[in-house]
Protein backbone atom coordinates (compact mmCIF):
# COMPACT_ATOMS: atom_id res chain seq x y z
CA UNK A 1 0.00 0.00 0.00
CA UNK A 2 0.84 3.24 -1.19
CA UNK A 3 1.25 4.82 2.54
CA UNK A 4 3.14 1.74 3.60
CA UNK A 5 5.48 1.95 1.30
CA UNK A 6 6.09 5.92 1.75
CA UNK A 7 6.85 5.65 5.24
CA UNK A 8 9.60 2.74 4.81
CA UNK A 9 11.16 5.06 2.23
CA UNK A 10 11.01 7.95 4.44
CA UNK A 11 12.34 5.22 7.23
CA UNK A 12 15.47 4.09 4.95
CA UNK A 13 16.35 7.42 4.33
CA UNK A 14 16.76 8.01 8.00
CA UNK A 15 18.58 5.36 8.30
CA UNK A 16 20.92 6.28 5.31
CA UNK A 17 21.32 9.81 6.92
CA UNK A 18 22.32 8.49 10.25
CA UNK A 19 25.08 5.90 8.95
CA UNK A 20 26.02 9.22 7.09
CA UNK A 21 26.34 11.29 9.91
CA UNK A 22 28.11 8.98 12.15
CA UNK A 23 30.41 7.57 9.17
CA UNK A 24 31.08 9.85 6.97
CA UNK A 25 30.38 14.01 8.28
CA UNK A 26 28.74 15.20 10.88
CA UNK A 27 27.10 17.68 8.43
CA UNK A 28 24.48 15.07 7.53
CA UNK A 29 22.77 15.47 10.76
CA UNK A 30 21.38 18.33 9.25
CA UNK A 31 18.93 16.23 6.65
CA UNK A 32 19.85 12.88 9.16
CA UNK A 33 17.98 14.79 12.02
CA UNK A 34 14.45 16.07 9.94
CA UNK A 35 14.66 12.59 8.05
CA UNK A 36 14.49 10.51 11.26
CA UNK A 37 11.91 12.75 13.42
CA UNK A 38 9.61 12.21 10.16
CA UNK A 39 10.04 8.97 9.93
CA UNK A 40 9.24 7.93 13.60
CA UNK A 41 6.02 10.09 12.71
CA UNK A 42 5.02 8.48 10.11
CA UNK A 43 5.40 4.91 12.38
CA UNK A 44 3.44 6.69 14.91
CA UNK A 45 0.52 7.81 12.24
CA UNK A 46 0.67 4.71 11.08
CA UNK A 47 0.10 2.97 14.48
CA UNK A 48 -2.47 4.64 16.55
CA UNK A 49 -6.07 4.48 16.61
CA UNK A 50 -7.66 7.85 17.34
CA UNK A 51 -7.22 10.09 13.68
CA UNK A 52 -8.51 8.14 10.65
CA UNK A 53 -7.06 11.27 8.64
CA UNK A 54 -3.42 10.74 9.60
CA UNK A 55 -4.03 6.47 9.41
CA UNK A 56 -4.72 7.09 5.69
CA UNK A 57 -2.24 10.02 5.46
CA UNK A 58 1.07 9.46 7.57
CA UNK A 59 2.54 12.76 8.25
CA UNK A 60 1.22 14.83 5.72
CA UNK A 61 -2.35 14.99 7.50
CA UNK A 62 -1.02 16.87 10.60
CA UNK A 63 -0.87 19.85 7.35
CA UNK A 64 -4.87 19.61 8.76
CA UNK A 65 -4.62 19.26 12.29
CA UNK A 66 -2.38 22.81 11.83
CA UNK A 67 -4.96 24.49 10.02
CA UNK A 68 -7.88 23.67 12.30
CA UNK A 69 -5.60 25.53 14.62
CA UNK A 70 -5.76 28.53 12.76
CA UNK A 71 -9.42 29.90 12.89
CA UNK A 72 -11.37 31.19 11.84
CA UNK A 73 -10.18 31.81 8.14
CA UNK A 74 -8.65 29.39 7.28
CA UNK A 75 -10.32 26.21 9.11
CA UNK A 76 -13.74 27.69 7.47
CA UNK A 77 -12.21 27.69 4.69
CA UNK A 78 -11.14 24.19 4.09
CA UNK A 79 -12.45 22.22 6.65
CA UNK A 80 -16.28 23.49 7.36
CA UNK A 81 -18.13 23.34 4.18
CA UNK A 82 -21.36 21.01 4.13
CA UNK A 83 -22.11 17.91 1.71
CA UNK A 84 -23.47 20.40 -0.87
CA UNK A 85 -20.91 22.93 -0.32
CA UNK A 86 -22.22 25.70 1.15
CA UNK A 87 -21.18 26.97 4.74
CA UNK A 88 -21.86 24.72 8.03
CA UNK A 89 -22.46 26.48 11.29
CA UNK A 90 -18.82 26.29 12.90
CA UNK A 91 -20.13 26.15 16.58
CA UNK A 92 -22.37 22.85 15.46
CA UNK A 93 -19.53 21.25 13.69
CA UNK A 94 -17.37 22.08 17.06
CA UNK A 95 -20.11 21.03 19.77
CA UNK A 96 -20.26 17.42 17.46
CA UNK A 97 -16.89 17.07 17.68
CA UNK A 98 -15.96 17.55 21.22
CA UNK A 99 -19.15 15.66 22.48
CA UNK A 100 -18.05 12.95 20.44
CA UNK A 101 -14.18 12.89 21.76
CA UNK A 102 -15.50 13.56 25.44
CA UNK A 103 -14.33 16.94 25.55
CA UNK A 104 -16.09 20.00 27.33
CA UNK A 105 -18.22 21.98 24.79
CA UNK A 106 -18.02 25.43 26.79
CA UNK A 107 -16.56 28.35 25.51
CA UNK A 108 -16.12 31.44 27.01
CA UNK A 109 -16.74 34.99 25.46
CA UNK A 110 -20.31 33.87 24.64
CA UNK A 111 -21.64 33.36 21.33
CA UNK A 112 -20.39 34.22 17.61
CA UNK A 113 -24.00 33.87 15.81
CA UNK A 114 -26.26 37.33 14.40
CA UNK A 115 -29.11 37.57 16.93
CA UNK A 116 -29.92 40.51 15.22
CA UNK A 117 -31.12 39.73 11.69
CA UNK A 118 -34.29 38.33 10.17
CA UNK A 119 -35.23 34.63 11.17
CA UNK A 120 -33.03 34.48 14.32
CA UNK A 121 -34.60 32.03 16.80
CA UNK A 122 -34.39 30.96 20.51
CA UNK A 123 -36.23 29.03 22.91
CA UNK A 124 -37.66 30.82 26.28
CA UNK A 125 -35.83 30.47 29.23
CA UNK A 126 -38.49 30.31 33.03
CA UNK A 127 -37.79 32.69 35.11
CA UNK A 128 -38.46 29.52 37.32
CA UNK A 129 -36.13 26.45 36.22
CA UNK A 130 -37.11 22.80 37.04
CA UNK A 131 -34.47 19.90 38.18
CA UNK A 132 -33.16 17.56 35.54
CA UNK A 133 -34.52 14.46 35.21
CA UNK A 134 -32.40 11.40 36.24
CA UNK A 135 -32.98 9.60 32.85
CA UNK A 136 -33.89 10.69 29.55
CA UNK A 137 -37.56 9.80 28.03
CA UNK A 138 -38.72 6.94 25.83
CA UNK A 139 -40.98 7.58 23.35
CA UNK A 140 -43.69 4.33 22.85
CA UNK A 141 -44.03 3.82 19.01
CA UNK A 142 -46.95 1.67 17.98
CA UNK A 143 -50.33 2.32 17.01
CA UNK A 144 -53.26 -0.01 17.61
CA UNK A 145 -52.36 -2.40 14.98
CA UNK A 146 -49.18 -3.14 16.41
CA UNK A 147 -47.93 -6.04 18.61
CA UNK A 148 -44.21 -5.31 19.33
CA UNK A 149 -44.24 -1.20 20.08
CA UNK A 150 -40.61 -0.27 20.26
CA UNK A 151 -39.51 2.34 22.71
CA UNK A 152 -37.55 4.89 20.78
CA UNK A 153 -34.71 7.11 22.25
CA UNK A 154 -35.04 10.83 21.55
CA UNK A 155 -31.95 11.07 19.46
CA UNK A 156 -31.26 8.31 16.64
CA UNK A 157 -28.65 7.44 13.57
CA UNK A 158 -30.58 8.50 10.68
CA UNK A 159 -30.58 6.44 7.86
CA UNK A 160 -27.25 5.98 6.25
CA UNK A 161 -26.66 2.81 3.58
CA UNK A 162 -23.85 0.03 3.70
CA UNK A 163 -22.50 1.25 0.51
CA UNK A 164 -22.70 4.88 0.62
CA UNK A 165 -20.68 4.19 4.40
CA UNK A 166 -17.88 1.50 4.46
CA UNK A 167 -18.48 -1.54 6.90
CA UNK A 168 -16.54 -0.16 9.77
CA UNK A 169 -18.52 2.73 9.61
CA UNK A 170 -21.82 0.99 9.96
CA UNK A 171 -19.78 -1.33 12.58
CA UNK A 172 -19.46 1.69 14.56
CA UNK A 173 -22.21 3.26 14.30
CA UNK A 174 -24.29 0.24 15.30
CA UNK A 175 -21.98 -0.26 18.18
CA UNK A 176 -22.29 2.91 19.25
CA UNK A 177 -26.46 2.40 19.05
CA UNK A 178 -25.69 -0.48 21.12
CA UNK A 179 -24.12 1.22 24.32
CA UNK A 180 -26.51 3.68 23.93
CA UNK A 181 -29.42 1.92 23.75
CA UNK A 182 -30.77 4.63 20.67
CA UNK A 183 -31.84 3.26 17.16
CA UNK A 184 -30.04 2.79 13.85
CA UNK A 185 -31.30 3.21 10.76
CA UNK A 186 -30.26 0.86 8.08
CA UNK A 187 -30.65 2.69 5.12
CA UNK A 188 -32.50 1.83 1.79
CA UNK A 189 -29.29 -0.65 0.95
CA UNK A 190 -30.41 -3.07 2.92
CA UNK A 191 -29.73 -5.67 6.04
CA UNK A 192 -25.97 -6.89 6.34
CA UNK A 193 -24.07 -8.56 9.24
CA UNK A 194 -22.57 -4.84 10.04
CA UNK A 195 -25.75 -4.18 11.29
CA UNK A 196 -26.59 -7.32 12.96
CA UNK A 197 -23.56 -7.95 14.76
CA UNK A 198 -23.31 -5.74 17.16
CA UNK A 199 -26.56 -5.68 18.78
CA UNK A 200 -27.98 -2.07 18.36
CA UNK A 201 -31.24 -1.81 17.56
CA UNK A 202 -32.28 -1.77 14.19
CA UNK A 203 -34.77 0.26 11.89
CA UNK A 204 -34.59 -1.29 8.80
CA UNK A 205 -35.67 0.91 5.68
CA UNK A 206 -37.32 -0.64 2.54
CA UNK A 207 -36.76 2.11 -0.62
CA UNK A 208 -38.16 1.63 -3.79
CA UNK A 209 -35.28 -0.93 -4.71
CA UNK A 210 -36.35 -3.03 -2.19
CA UNK A 211 -33.15 -4.19 -1.48
CA UNK A 212 -32.62 -6.69 0.81
CA UNK A 213 -36.14 -8.50 -0.28
CA UNK A 214 -36.51 -8.07 -3.99
CA UNK A 215 -37.10 -10.41 -6.21
CA UNK A 216 -34.59 -10.87 -9.34
CA UNK A 217 -37.19 -8.67 -11.60
CA UNK A 218 -36.71 -5.65 -8.95
CA UNK A 219 -40.49 -6.58 -7.51
CA UNK A 220 -40.97 -6.65 -3.44
CA UNK A 221 -40.17 -10.61 -1.84
CA UNK A 222 -43.04 -10.85 0.78
CA UNK A 223 -40.70 -14.25 2.01
CA UNK A 224 -37.38 -12.69 2.10
CA UNK A 225 -38.99 -9.53 3.71
CA UNK A 226 -40.82 -11.66 6.43
CA UNK A 227 -37.47 -13.60 7.05
CA UNK A 228 -35.11 -10.70 7.58
CA UNK A 229 -37.82 -8.79 9.82
CA UNK A 230 -37.98 -11.28 12.14
CA UNK A 231 -34.93 -10.80 13.08
CA UNK A 232 -34.73 -9.85 17.23
CA UNK A 233 -32.26 -6.80 16.42
CA UNK A 234 -34.96 -5.29 13.86
CA UNK A 235 -37.56 -3.29 15.92
CA UNK A 236 -39.18 -1.05 13.70
CA UNK A 237 -39.50 -1.18 9.67
CA UNK A 238 -39.50 1.83 7.27
CA UNK A 239 -40.71 2.42 4.21
CA UNK A 240 -38.82 5.02 2.47
CA UNK A 241 -41.09 7.15 0.06
CA UNK A 242 -38.60 10.11 -0.48
CA UNK A 243 -35.76 11.81 1.04
CA UNK A 244 -34.39 15.12 1.91
CA UNK A 245 -31.29 15.47 -0.04
CA UNK A 246 -33.61 14.04 -3.09
CA UNK A 247 -37.22 13.93 -3.04
CA UNK A 248 -38.50 12.87 -6.49
CA UNK A 249 -35.73 10.79 -7.32
CA UNK A 250 -33.78 7.24 -6.40
CA UNK A 251 -30.74 6.75 -4.43
CA UNK A 252 -26.96 6.26 -6.42
CA UNK A 253 -24.46 3.73 -5.94
CA UNK A 254 -21.50 3.71 -8.44
CA UNK A 255 -20.64 0.92 -9.71
CA UNK A 256 -16.95 1.13 -8.36
CA UNK A 257 -18.94 0.71 -4.45
CA UNK A 258 -20.51 -2.43 -5.69
CA UNK A 259 -17.98 -4.93 -4.39
CA UNK A 260 -19.28 -9.10 -3.80
CA UNK A 261 -20.30 -8.18 -0.48
CA UNK A 262 -22.64 -5.59 -0.99
CA UNK A 263 -24.13 -6.80 -4.31
CA UNK A 264 -24.94 -9.52 -2.22
CA UNK A 265 -26.66 -7.75 0.64
CA UNK A 266 -28.52 -5.46 -2.05
CA UNK A 267 -29.13 -8.65 -4.38
CA UNK A 268 -27.73 -6.45 -7.27
CA UNK A 269 -25.20 -7.78 -10.01
CA UNK A 270 -21.49 -6.88 -8.82
CA UNK A 271 -19.72 -4.13 -10.47
CA UNK A 272 -22.66 -2.33 -11.94
CA UNK A 273 -23.92 1.41 -11.19
CA UNK A 274 -27.28 0.43 -8.98
CA UNK A 275 -30.16 3.09 -9.40
CA UNK A 276 -33.48 3.21 -7.18
CA UNK A 277 -36.46 3.83 -9.14
CA UNK A 278 -37.93 6.87 -8.31
CA UNK A 279 -41.40 5.44 -7.29
CA UNK A 280 -42.86 2.26 -5.57
CA UNK A 281 -44.19 -0.99 -7.72
CA UNK A 282 -46.05 -2.01 -4.93
CA UNK A 283 -48.81 0.82 -4.67
CA UNK A 284 -49.44 3.87 -7.00
CA UNK A 285 -52.51 5.77 -4.50
CA UNK A 286 -53.09 6.96 -1.01
CA UNK A 287 -55.17 3.86 -0.31
CA UNK A 288 -53.17 1.48 -1.71
CA UNK A 289 -49.61 2.42 0.21
CA UNK A 290 -51.66 2.66 3.54
CA UNK A 291 -52.66 -1.02 2.74
CA UNK A 292 -49.22 -1.75 2.07
CA UNK A 293 -48.21 -0.48 5.03
CA UNK A 294 -50.57 -3.00 6.79
CA UNK A 295 -49.16 -5.82 5.18
CA UNK A 296 -45.69 -5.32 5.94
CA UNK A 297 -46.90 -4.69 9.35
CA UNK A 298 -48.35 -8.47 9.24
CA UNK A 299 -45.38 -9.88 7.60
CA UNK A 300 -42.84 -8.66 9.91
CA UNK A 301 -45.22 -9.83 12.89
CA UNK A 302 -46.51 -6.76 14.31
CA UNK A 303 -43.30 -4.56 14.69
CA UNK A 304 -44.10 -0.95 14.07
CA UNK A 305 -44.05 -0.03 10.50
CA UNK A 306 -44.18 3.42 9.52
CA UNK A 307 -43.07 5.87 6.12
CA UNK A 308 -40.15 8.53 5.95
CA UNK A 309 -40.81 11.36 3.44
CA UNK A 310 -39.44 14.69 2.47
CA UNK A 311 -43.29 16.28 2.12
CA UNK A 312 -44.08 18.35 -0.82
CA UNK A 313 -47.97 19.17 -1.62
CA UNK A 314 -50.12 19.40 1.53
CA UNK A 315 -52.40 17.70 -0.32
CA UNK A 316 -51.00 14.54 -1.05
CA UNK A 317 -50.10 14.21 2.64
CA UNK A 318 -53.56 14.96 3.53
CA UNK A 319 -54.65 12.22 0.68
CA UNK A 320 -52.77 9.40 2.44
CA UNK A 321 -54.80 10.63 6.05
CA UNK A 322 -58.04 10.20 4.04
CA UNK A 323 -56.98 6.85 3.01
CA UNK A 324 -55.65 5.87 6.60
CA UNK A 325 -59.66 6.86 8.13
CA UNK A 326 -60.96 5.41 4.85
CA UNK A 327 -58.73 1.94 5.31
CA UNK A 328 -59.21 2.04 9.71
CA UNK A 329 -55.65 1.98 9.47
CA UNK A 330 -51.87 4.08 10.01
CA UNK A 331 -48.65 3.45 9.72
CA UNK A 332 -47.13 3.71 13.49
CA UNK A 333 -44.93 6.75 12.71
CA UNK A 334 -43.79 9.08 10.37
CA UNK A 335 -39.93 10.24 9.37
CA UNK A 336 -40.39 13.79 8.08
CA UNK A 337 -36.77 14.72 6.40
CA UNK A 338 -36.28 18.11 6.08
CA UNK A 339 -34.78 19.14 2.25
CA UNK A 340 -31.77 20.38 4.11
CA UNK A 341 -30.91 17.17 5.04
CA UNK A 342 -27.35 16.46 2.91
CA UNK A 343 -25.52 13.02 3.66
CA UNK A 344 -26.96 11.78 0.08
CA UNK A 345 -25.71 12.60 -2.81
CA UNK A 346 -27.57 14.48 -5.04
CA UNK A 347 -28.13 17.06 -8.28
CA UNK A 348 -28.00 20.59 -7.13
CA UNK A 349 -30.98 21.48 -8.55
CA UNK A 350 -32.78 19.04 -6.12
CA UNK A 351 -30.83 19.48 -3.41
CA UNK A 352 -31.17 23.03 -3.16
CA UNK A 353 -35.24 23.39 -4.57
CA UNK A 354 -37.25 20.27 -4.31
CA UNK A 355 -38.71 19.46 -1.11
CA UNK A 356 -40.06 21.27 1.99
CA UNK A 357 -37.40 22.52 4.75
CA UNK A 358 -37.78 20.28 8.07
CA UNK A 359 -39.61 23.13 9.91
CA UNK A 360 -42.27 23.55 7.67
CA UNK A 361 -42.72 19.55 6.66
CA UNK A 362 -42.85 18.18 10.26
CA UNK A 363 -46.05 21.35 10.92
CA UNK A 364 -47.35 20.19 8.00
CA UNK A 365 -47.46 16.66 8.61
CA UNK A 366 -48.17 16.99 12.83
CA UNK A 367 -50.73 19.47 11.62
CA UNK A 368 -52.73 17.26 9.22
CA UNK A 369 -52.68 14.13 11.70
CA UNK A 370 -54.02 16.34 14.25
CA UNK A 371 -57.13 17.71 11.98
CA UNK A 372 -57.55 14.02 10.63
CA UNK A 373 -57.95 12.89 14.20
CA UNK A 374 -55.11 11.11 13.98
CA UNK A 375 -52.06 11.91 15.79
CA UNK A 376 -52.72 10.14 18.79
CA UNK A 377 -52.62 7.01 16.84
CA UNK A 378 -48.75 7.72 14.71
CA UNK A 379 -45.98 8.99 16.05
CA UNK A 380 -43.59 11.22 14.11
CA UNK A 381 -39.84 11.30 14.02
CA UNK A 382 -37.72 14.64 12.53
CA UNK A 383 -34.47 14.52 10.56
CA UNK A 384 -32.61 16.97 8.96
CA UNK A 385 -29.41 19.03 10.51
CA UNK A 386 -30.52 17.84 13.59
CA UNK A 387 -26.63 18.28 15.81
CA UNK A 388 -27.69 19.68 19.01
CA UNK A 389 -29.10 19.57 22.21
CA UNK A 390 -31.53 22.82 20.74
CA UNK A 391 -31.86 21.34 17.75
CA UNK A 392 -33.94 18.46 19.55
CA UNK A 393 -36.00 20.69 21.70
CA UNK A 394 -36.71 23.10 18.84
CA UNK A 395 -38.25 20.07 16.78
CA UNK A 396 -39.97 18.42 19.91
CA UNK A 397 -41.92 21.82 20.02
CA UNK A 398 -42.80 21.82 16.47
CA UNK A 399 -45.00 18.68 16.41
CA UNK A 400 -41.96 15.52 16.97
CA UNK A 401 -41.78 13.06 18.72
CA UNK A 402 -37.98 12.28 18.08
CA UNK A 403 -35.05 13.10 16.18
CA UNK A 404 -32.41 11.43 13.99
CA UNK A 405 -29.10 12.81 12.99
CA UNK A 406 -27.13 11.31 9.93
CA UNK A 407 -24.42 13.97 9.23
CA UNK A 408 -23.67 14.85 12.86
CA UNK A 409 -23.02 11.11 13.25
CA UNK A 410 -20.98 10.62 10.24
CA UNK A 411 -18.76 13.89 12.15
CA UNK A 412 -18.52 11.63 15.32
CA UNK A 413 -17.26 8.34 13.14
CA UNK A 414 -14.66 11.15 11.76
CA UNK A 415 -15.90 12.66 8.81
CA UNK A 416 -14.53 15.56 7.96
CA UNK A 417 -16.36 16.97 5.09
CA UNK A 418 -13.30 16.10 1.93
CA UNK A 419 -16.90 15.57 -0.48
CA UNK A 420 -15.50 12.76 -1.79
CA UNK A 421 -17.97 10.22 -0.95
CA UNK A 422 -18.87 9.17 -4.43
CA UNK A 423 -15.16 8.17 -5.71
CA UNK A 424 -14.27 5.77 -3.27
CA UNK A 425 -11.69 7.95 -1.94
CA UNK A 426 -12.82 8.34 1.49
CA UNK A 427 -10.07 10.36 3.20
CA UNK A 428 -11.32 9.02 6.74
CA UNK A 429 -12.64 5.05 5.55
CA UNK A 430 -16.38 6.48 6.05
CA UNK A 431 -17.96 6.44 2.87
CA UNK A 432 -15.65 4.12 0.79
CA UNK A 433 -15.27 0.34 0.09
CA UNK A 434 -11.74 0.17 -0.40
CA UNK A 435 -10.06 -1.63 2.72
CA UNK A 436 -7.28 0.35 2.69
CA UNK A 437 -8.79 3.43 3.11
CA UNK A 438 -12.00 1.52 5.68
CA UNK A 439 -9.02 0.10 7.96
CA UNK A 440 -7.96 3.83 9.10
CA UNK A 441 -11.60 3.44 11.05
CA UNK A 442 -10.77 1.95 13.83
CA UNK A 443 -14.38 0.68 14.87
CA UNK A 444 -13.45 0.62 19.10
CA UNK A 445 -12.85 4.04 19.16
CA UNK A 446 -15.04 6.06 16.81
CA UNK A 447 -18.20 3.64 18.22
CA UNK A 448 -17.66 5.38 21.30
CA UNK A 449 -17.51 8.57 20.19
CA UNK A 450 -20.83 7.84 18.67
CA UNK A 451 -22.24 6.48 22.00
CA UNK A 452 -20.75 9.82 23.44
CA UNK A 453 -21.96 12.26 21.24
CA UNK A 454 -25.21 11.07 21.24
CA UNK A 455 -25.47 10.23 25.14
CA UNK A 456 -24.43 14.39 25.79
CA UNK A 457 -27.00 15.28 23.07
CA UNK A 458 -29.49 14.29 24.93
CA UNK A 459 -28.56 15.00 28.12
CA UNK A 460 -28.13 18.66 26.96
CA UNK A 461 -31.75 18.83 25.71
CA UNK A 462 -33.18 17.76 28.59
CA UNK A 463 -31.46 20.27 30.43
CA UNK A 464 -32.38 23.02 28.21
CA UNK A 465 -35.96 21.88 28.44
CA UNK A 466 -35.11 21.87 32.59
CA UNK A 467 -34.17 25.62 31.96
CA UNK A 468 -37.42 26.25 30.18
CA UNK A 469 -39.46 25.10 33.08
CA UNK A 470 -40.70 21.69 31.67
CA UNK A 471 -40.09 18.29 32.84
CA UNK A 472 -39.78 16.38 29.22
CA UNK A 473 -41.33 16.36 25.95
CA UNK A 474 -44.66 16.52 26.79
CA UNK A 475 -44.17 20.50 28.08
CA UNK A 476 -43.16 21.55 24.99
CA UNK A 477 -45.36 23.41 22.69
CA UNK A 478 -45.33 26.32 19.45
CA UNK A 479 -45.26 29.32 21.97
CA UNK A 480 -41.59 28.55 23.98
CA UNK A 481 -39.89 29.00 20.67
CA UNK A 482 -39.96 32.45 19.19
CA UNK A 483 -38.10 33.89 16.00
CA UNK A 484 -37.73 37.18 14.72
CA UNK A 485 -40.38 38.10 12.46
CA UNK A 486 -38.72 41.04 10.87
CA UNK A 487 -35.38 43.33 11.27
CA UNK A 488 -37.03 45.09 14.05
CA UNK A 489 -37.43 44.28 17.71
CA UNK A 490 -40.86 41.70 16.55
CA UNK A 491 -40.73 38.59 18.11
CA UNK A 492 -43.28 36.10 17.44
CA UNK A 493 -43.32 32.37 18.82
CA UNK A 494 -44.06 29.66 16.12
CA UNK A 495 -48.08 29.43 17.69
CA UNK A 496 -48.30 32.93 16.39
CA UNK A 497 -46.59 32.40 12.78
CA UNK A 498 -48.21 28.50 11.96
CA UNK A 499 -51.76 27.70 11.63
CA UNK A 500 -52.72 24.92 14.33
CA UNK A 501 -55.39 22.65 13.91
CA UNK A 502 -57.25 21.13 16.69
CA UNK A 503 -58.27 17.32 16.94
CA UNK A 504 -60.34 15.72 14.37
CA UNK A 505 -60.95 19.76 12.99
CA UNK A 506 -60.74 18.72 9.18
CA UNK A 507 -63.41 15.90 9.38
CA UNK A 508 -66.32 17.99 9.45
CA UNK A 509 -68.09 14.59 8.26
CA UNK A 510 -66.80 11.20 7.87
CA UNK A 511 -65.01 10.21 4.75
CA UNK A 512 -66.52 7.63 3.00
CA UNK A 513 -65.49 4.22 4.44
CA UNK A 514 -64.84 5.93 7.74
CA UNK A 515 -66.39 2.80 10.36
CA UNK A 516 -67.47 5.27 12.79
CA UNK A 517 -69.92 8.26 12.18
CA UNK A 518 -68.80 9.72 16.12
CA UNK A 519 -65.99 12.05 15.55
CA UNK A 520 -62.64 11.77 16.91
CA UNK A 521 -62.32 12.66 20.81
CA UNK A 522 -60.92 16.09 21.61
CA UNK A 523 -62.95 17.40 18.63
CA UNK A 524 -63.43 20.82 18.92
CA UNK A 525 -66.35 22.95 16.85
CA UNK A 526 -64.47 25.42 15.97
CA UNK A 527 -64.18 25.39 11.36
CA UNK A 528 -60.84 24.69 9.76
CA UNK A 529 -58.40 27.99 8.58
CA UNK A 530 -59.62 28.22 4.65
CA UNK A 531 -56.36 27.35 2.81
CA UNK A 532 -56.64 23.71 5.27
CA UNK A 533 -60.15 23.45 4.38
CA UNK A 534 -59.74 23.53 0.65
CA UNK A 535 -56.71 21.56 0.63
CA UNK A 536 -58.76 18.72 2.54
CA UNK A 537 -61.30 18.89 0.29
CA UNK A 538 -59.09 18.24 -2.56
CA UNK A 539 -57.38 15.74 -1.26
CA UNK A 540 -58.43 12.46 -2.97
CA UNK A 541 -57.61 9.20 -1.27
CA UNK A 542 -57.61 7.29 -4.59
CA UNK A 543 -55.14 9.21 -6.44
CA UNK A 544 -51.44 11.63 -5.31
CA UNK A 545 -52.93 14.17 -8.02
CA UNK A 546 -55.37 16.43 -7.39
Amino acid sequence: MKRFGAVGLLVLCAVAGVTAAVILSPWWWTAAAPLAVAALVGLYDLTQRRHSVLRNYPVLGHARFLLEAIRPELQQYFVERSFDGRPYDRDTRNIVYERAKGVDAEEPFGSERDMYGHGYEFLVPSMHPVDVPKSPPRIRVGGPDCTQPYDMALLNVSAMSFGSLSANAVLALNTGAARGGFAHDTGEGGLSEYHLGPGGDIIWEIGTGYFGCRTKDGDFDPEQFREKAAHPAVKCVSLKLSQGAKPGIGGVLPGGKVNAEIARVRGVPQGQTVISPPFHRVFSTPRELVRFVARMRELADGKPVGLKLCPGSRVQFLAVCKAMLAENTTPDFIVVDGAEGGTGAAPLEFADHLGMPLTEGLITVHNSLVGAGLRDRVRIGASGKVATGSDIVKRLAMGADWTNAARAMMFAVGCIQAQRCHTNRCPTGVTTQDPRRARALVVADKSERVHRFQEATVASALQIMAAMGVTGPGGLNPHLLRRRATDADDFRSYAELYEWLTPGQLTDAPPPGRLSDAPPPGRLSDAPPPGWAADWKAADPDTFTP
